[in-house]
């Protein structure tokens, strides 16, 4: 038996190390790609809101309540409807804004709040690039 808690011991061990590296994020990275986001956000302790909302504290935050943003309805209806951003949440998002808001709606059962287009035309496809900006975001966000 010990044996054999022994191989599995080391077969888990390279699991959970090669699957650190698949979720490898890079905040510096990050930070460089974020620069294509800053055409319409802004983020850090002096943000203001432009086209987009500040991304300060977005990880956390309710979707659609940035203070003084006028949310499209899409948004503000998955917030209401419990969409509070998190790391995964936002990796999901950023591929496509306006299919993710409506899933999440329709999956809540509420298909008929699930019309119109978010403001964010933006797409950000690639994986990892996804992982970085979140980790940037993170480096301006309270998780607890």
């Amino acid at each position: 038996m010990p044996v054999k808690s022994a191989v599995f011991g080391c077969v888990l061990a390279a699991v959970v190390i090669s699957s650190s590296a698949v979720l490898a994020q890079d905040a510096a990275k990050g930070e460089q790609i974020f620069k294509q986001c800053m055409t319409c956000h802004r983020i850090g302790p002096d943000a203001k809101n432009l086209v987009g909302p500040v991304l300060t504290g977005v990880i956390g935050r309710q979707s659609g309540t940035a203070p003084g943003f006028a949310y499209s309805a899409l948004n503000k209806a998955a917030g209401e409807n419990g969409l509070v951003w998190s790391d995964d949440l936002i990796f999901q998002y950023l591929p496509d804004p306006n299919a993710f808001l409506k899933k999440f709606l329709t999956d809540k059962g509420k298909a008929d709040l699930a019309t119109g287009s978010t403001k964010m035309a933006f797409k950000l496809t690639d994986e990892q690039q996804r992982k970085d900006v979140i980790a940037y975001i993170n480096k301006f966000s309270e998780k607890k």
